[in-house]
This record gives C-alpha cells, structure tokens and sequence, in this order.
C-alpha cells in the first residue's frame, strides 16, 4: 500500500505547475460522461459505489464486488451526427480479493467537410477518438479502497493522428453505518506517445474531491463534487463581450472583485441528487446542476436549461434502462441512453 501511495503523490505533482483549462489540451472526449446515469447527474459521480459498473471508469476506487460480472451499454447523442458509446464489463477476483474491469469508449465526430484557405470545399472527411481502458480496485481497510484506471488513448482527425497513454489514481472512503462516502480522484496523468504534428500537448488532467450522503429517512442521496482542485482560476475572459453603458458616457467596468471570486468559485462545483424509489431501488429520479456550464453557454437576454441536467432510471426484470438529458444550449443539448445486465442473472 505505502508504494501506492508514494506514485500517487508523485504522478500528482507531474502537472501541477502550469495547468490550463480549455482549449489548450488534447483528448478532451475522455471527460465525456460515459453513462446515461451519469449523464443525468451533471456529468460526473465519483462519490458513489454500487453496483454500475460504469461509474469505474470516472472513479476506479469505486470498483466493488457487487460489479461482478455486471455489463453496460451507454450510447450519448449529440449535436449534428456525432455520436459517443461507451461498453464495459467488471469482474471480481476472490482468489486476490480485487475488482477488475474493462472498457471501450469511442467517438464518432461524423462526416467533416474539408475546405481549403480559400474556404472552397474540397471534399469530405472522418474524425474519431478511442479509449481503452482497464482498471482496479482494493479494499485495504474496511472503509478505504484505493483504484487505478490504465487507457490507452488513438485518435484520428483526416491525415492527423495521435496515441496516448494515461491513468486515473483515486481513493474511497464509504462509511456505510452513516451512507456517507468521500473521495479524491487525480485523472487523466499521462502523456502522448505519438503527436498530430511536431508538437506536444497536454491530457487534460485533473484532481477531483466529492462528498455524498444518503439520507436517513429520505430515499435521496445527494453529492457534491468540486472539480479542478490542481487550478484555482478557471474564469473564461471573453475578448468577444462587448462592455455594456450603464448611463450616457459612463462604461460597465465589469464585476465586481467578489462577484469574480464567487462566480469562479462555483464553477469548481457540480451539485445532484438522486431519488431512490422501489424496494431495491429500482426506480430513480435525477437532476444536477454544472455551474461552469450555465456561465459559458448561457446566451445573454435569453432564457434556457443550459448547466441543467435529469435523468430516469428503472430496472425491468434482467435489465437496468436509463436515461440522461445533458443540457448545453438553446441550439440542443445530450440524449444518453444506456442498457446494463449483470451476467449471473441469465444463469439462475
């Protein structure tokens, strides 16, 4: 365990110098949410651990024997003809008490139309992403577990193409006398292997911390997750906002310094919940709210459910079937679906 610990602390500090967010990273489709369930929560639960095998691929940590031999199928529809899928197995290893699983992730960016400098179309093209990935877990203490992710990453774009290779490193506490859990994630540590051209880029990593509770007499589990804990300042300055006129020949100067720290505060956060229904939980309701979201795809004077997200969740007889609506902007947003059986079910 002690060695564990020493290369996550190490591998942690790899990047912490000089993070930046947005746009200056590649592989970005590796903060995808891969699951429908997910998806409905805001795009993100590394606080929970049951029995979904696709919460492993966001929080390894979360690898627990009720995944045994459980499968998912998640497909996300997005904007124009682009298309994300995600299938992944787990399997629990009694022989040396270890939570295993596998997955593939991909990305269809559809049919591209290729111009010149000139803008004359000259065609068509495809782009796609792939992730591989494998991961662990193990119970070291009766209330900690500690999980890796291994991926190997190909992405192509026409005659540009790129490998990678990166991990997730993350630990688990769950205190299931309280239904309290705690968890810290470092993901995406790596590096490319291969470029699209002669220069390197980042992999967009990331620290992530996250509380969630279950309540007592409520069958409601709430969570909360703060996001970019290696950054503190991840305000997107706008070149293009024009300053607004407060009175004739007086200019809107912008937001106030406490207005700025709190906006950006907040952007750090993702908030959801989940209404568990049904003797086994079979039925769920969810929702969550992205603050960074709402901020930066917001249009101004207009109204929408743009950093807003809801799910459902229900289980007919073999088959869990959920699904997760991702609002990004007035022009649309995500429709997930996904589909999970466990194996064992079929034998009986």
């Amino acid at each position: 365990m002690k060695y564990f610990l020493l290369l996550f602390a190490f591998l942690g500090t790899m990047q912490l110098e000089a993070q930046v967010i947005g746009g200056q990273e590649t592989y970005r489709f590796l903060g995808l949410s891969p699951s429908a369930r997910i998806s409905g929560l805001a795009g993100n639960l590394i606080t929970v651990a049951d029995d979904d095998v696709n919460l492993a691929y966001q929080n390894p940590a979360s690898l627990n024997s009720q995944m045994h031999q459980q499968i998912g199928f998640n497909h996300s529809f997005h904007l124009s003809d682009i298309g994300h899928s995600f299938v992944t197995y787990g399997h629990y290893a009694d022989k040396w008490e270890l939570s295993l699983f596998g997955g593939l992730q991909y990305v269809n960016y559809g049919e591209i139309e290729r111009t010149n400098e000139f803008f004359q179309t000259e065609g068509t093209f495809r782009a796609s992403e792939y992730a591989f990935v494998v991961g662990a877990a193990k119970q070291v203490y009766d209330r900690l577990s500690l999980g890796a992710n291994l991926k190997v990453i190909s992405s192509q774009f026409d005659i540009y193409q790129s490998m990678g290779v990166a991990a997730d490193l993350a630990v688990f506490y769950r205190d299931t006398s309280k239904n309290f859990t705690a968890t810290m994630v470092m993901k995406n540590i790596g590096t490319q292997i291969t470029t699209y051209d002669d220069e390197r880029e980042r992999l967009p990593f990331e620290i992530q911390i996250g509380v969630s509770k279950r309540l007592r007499y409520l069958p409601f589990r709430f969570s909360i997750i703060y996001e970019h804990l290696d950054s503190w300042n991840i305000l997107y300055d706008d070149p293009n906002l024009e300053q607004g006129i407060l009175f004739i020949g007086q200019e809107d100067t912008g937001d106030s310094a406490s207005a700025d720290f709190f906006d950006n505060l907040f952007r750090h956060f993702v908030f959801n919940g989940e209404l568990l229904l049904g003797a086994k939980d079979n039925f769920r309701l969810r929702f969550g709210y992205r603050h960074v979201l709402r901020r930066e795809l917001s249009v101004n004077n207009f109204g929408s459910l743009s950093g807003f997200t809801f799910g459902v969740g229900l289980k007919i007889n073999r088959f869990r079937i959920d699904y997760g609506r991702y609002n990004l902007h007035l022009a649309g947003g995500q429709n997930h679906f996904s589909v999970s059986t466990n194996i064992k079910e079929f034998k009986k």
